[in-house]
C-alpha cells in the first residue's frame, strides 16, 4: 500500500484539512500520514480563529513519519506561516520527497485569512518551484498573479504567468510544475484549467447546486496525489481526481448548517 503525507492545517469539524485529505487517501487506495501546521476553530459556517504550530513542532511530526515510512506522495494545504513554508521546503528538498502537490490555501470560502503576505512571497518563492502540481482556485490565482481571473481566459493566462513565474529550482530539478487553476465558481460550469508549460488543458464539469462544498480544494488536490502516487500522469490524475470530487458532492450527507462536507467515501 502506497503512503501519502498530507502537511496541513487541522478541521475539527472534519470536512476540510487532513482529516478531509486523510479520508481521502483512504478512497484512492493509500495510507495516509499527516503533520499539523494549525490548529483551526471552525464548522460548516465559519473560521472562528486559527492557532499556529511552530517550525520545531511541525519538524517533530514530520521525521518520525518521513524516517519510518516510504512516502510516495506529498499534499501540502494551509502553511500559515513564512517559517512553515520555509520548513516544508526544505523538507521536501532534504528527503527528496516525491509527487508534490501544493494547494495554495490562502483564504476561506467564509472570509478568513489563512495566511498574510510574507508568507505568500515566500510561498512563491521556496515551495511552488517545487511541485509539481500547483492547485489555486481563482481567487488564489488572483493573490499570487496579481491577474484579475474572472472567466476561461483570464484563468489560462494566469496558469501560464504563475507557470512561468516558478522557476525550476535545481534543489529539485525533477518537479513538473504543472498549474491548475479551478473553476469552481465560474457561473455556468465547473472548468479547471491545467496548464504544464507546453498547452493549456481544460476539464469541464456539470456545474452542482449544493451548499454542500466544504473542502472541495482539499479533496481534489489529496486525490490528485493519490494518483500521483499510483504512478498517473498530470492530466490523467486530474480528470480522476475532478469525477471524484463532482460525485463526492453529489452524494454529500448533507450535515451541517453551513458549506457541508463532502462524501468521502464515494468509489473513485
Amino acid at each position: 500500500m502506497l503512503t501519502v503525507l498530507s502537511i496541513a492545517g487541522f478541521d475539527p469539524s472534519g470536512g476540510a484539512g487532513v482529516l478531509a485529505d486523510i479520508r481521502t487517501f483512504a478512497a484512492f487506495g493509500c495510507y495516509g500520514t499527516a503533520a499539523i501546521t494549525s490548529l483551526t476553530s471552525q464548522n460548516t459556517v465559519a473560521v472562528y480563529g486559527a492557532y499556529h504550530q511552530t517550525p520545531e513542532i511541525l519538524r517533530a511530526q514530520l521525521e518520525p513519519v518521513i524516517g519510518d515510512f516510504e512516502i510516495a506522495a506529498v499534499k501540502t494545504g494551509m502553511l500559515p506561516t513564512r517559517e512553515i513554508i520555509e520548513l516544508t521546503a526544505e523538507t521536501i528538498v532534504r528527503h527528496q520527497l516525491p509527487n508534490v502537490v501544493v494547494d495554495t490555501v490562502i483564504r476561506s470560502t467564509s472570509g478568513y485569512d489563512l495566511i498574510d503576505d510574507a508568507a505568500v512571497a515566500t510561498l512563491i518563492e521556496k515551495l511552488l518551484p517545487l511541485a509539481d502540481v500547483i492547485t489555486p482556485n481563482m481567487a488564489e490565482a488572483a493573490r499570487l498573479t496579481g491577474i484579475e481571473v474572472h472567466d476561461l481566459g483570464s484563468m489560462q493566462q494566469a496558469a501560464r504567468k504563475l507557470h512561468e513565474t516558478c522557476r525550476p529550482d535545481p534543489a529539485r530539478p525533477q518537479a513538473r510544475r504543472a498549474v491548475l487553476v479551478k473553476g469552481g465558481h465560474l457561473d455556468d460550469e465547473s472548468v479547471d484549467v491545467l496548464y504544464d508549460g507546453g498547452g493549456i488543458s481544460l476539464f469541464p464539469a456539470p456545474k452542482i447546486a449544493s451548499r454542500n462544498t466544504h473542502g472541495t480544494g482539499c479533496t481534489l488536490s489529496s486525490g490528485l496525489a493519490a494518483l500521483l502516487a499510483a504512478g498517473c500522469d498530470v492530466p490523467e490524475a486530474v480528470r480522476r481526481a475532478k469525477d471524484y470530487v463532482t460525485a463526492a458532492i453529489r452524494t454529500a450527507p448533507g450535515l451541517g448548517h453551513g458549506a457541508g462536507p463532502l462524501n468521502h467515501s464515494v468509489q473513485p
